[in-house]
């Protein structure tokens, strides 16, 4: 008999039990695999579940479709025990941008001295933990050399939702912050989507480049389990019109191996910033 696949997901925005709908199918239908699918409200809640013992009172998940943070997270609090499976070819590179109002006070780094800095949910990495860890590399220290208005509209969500960069580019163009940083993928959906005003916001500045979500399987998983798993994601193609509408929803053209050198920035920022520090039971 095969051995069911419980695989945890956060549910960021309504869009995702469509997405997992279609994977589910995928796996069930096309690959032979026997999975089954837990939508979590926090990648709090879902990275205890994934290291859960049998014992605990709390669910138990093999795998977890985890954001950066929560995937080092995983990794840092089962002793690196836990194991990374995929990534998508989206999650690549991402960088965080610095946004300000062209032609205004902040043209550069050096022009935020004194000034204020909108930043998105604290537990975001790509629009928190990751600029103000850059910014203090080049001697730019929160609460020192900048102030921060935060916006911690979607906690728990690691900053999936989006909901927080909107508010940091409102911050930007109404005056209440002097610049903003938000993700590389949001700064392109601004400027592709027209979601402000042509030209109304200049980048002045772009991080360095880091990857973003991670398949994270628990320590004690059965190996043959997680390579069926990888396998039958591999087994996706987007030139098939059956996987292509569950690849499009999930942001990808391909899923790919692990790629795990551009995950220690946000490894070291979130230790510096108090984010690996495990919550008691």
């Amino acid at each position: 008999m095969n051995q069911t696949i419980w695989v945890g997901a956060v549910a960021y925005d309504p869009k995702v039990v469509g997405i997992w709908e279609g994977m589910r199918r995928y796996f069930v239908e096309e690959a032979g695999l026997p999975v089954e699918v837990v939508l979590f409200q926090s990648y709090e809640a879902q990275v205890a579940a994934l290291l859960a013992s049998p014992g605990d009172r709390l669910p138990r998940i093999d795998i977890g479709w985890n954001t950066n943070l929560a995937y080092i997270q995983a990794d840092a609090w089962s002793d690196h025990r836990c194991r990374p499976i995929a990534m998508r070819d989206t999650d690549v590179g991402w960088m965080t941008k610095i946004v300000a109002v062209t032609g205004g006070p902040v043209a550069s780094l050096a022009d935020l001295k004194t000034r204020t800095l909108a930043l998105g949910s604290r537990d975001s990495g790509h629009a928190a933990i990751l600029p103000v860890h850059f910014l203090q590399r080049d001697e730019l220290v929160e609460g020192k050399d900048y102030q921060t208005l935060r916006f911690n509209t979607d906690l728990g969500k690691h900053g999936d939702t989006g909901a927080s960069e909107s508010e940091v580019v409102r911050a930007v163009l109404d005056g209440r912050a002097d610049a903003g940083a938000i993700g590389s993928p949001f700064w392109n959906a601004v400027r592709n989507e027209r979601l402000v005003p042509e030209g109304a916001l200049t980048e002045i500045w772009t991080s360095p480049s880091y990857n973003h979500c991670m398949f994270t399987a628990r320590p004690d998983l059965d190996p043959s389990l997680e390579q069926r798993f990888a396998k039958a994601l591999f087994g996706m193609s987007y030139d098939n019109p059956t996987h292509r509408p569950v690849l499009e929803a999930e942001g990808l053209r391909q899923w790919i191996a692990p790629q795990l050198e551009a995950y220690s920035e946000l490894r070291e920022a979130s230790a510096q910033q108090g984010f690996l520090t495990r919550p008691l039971a």
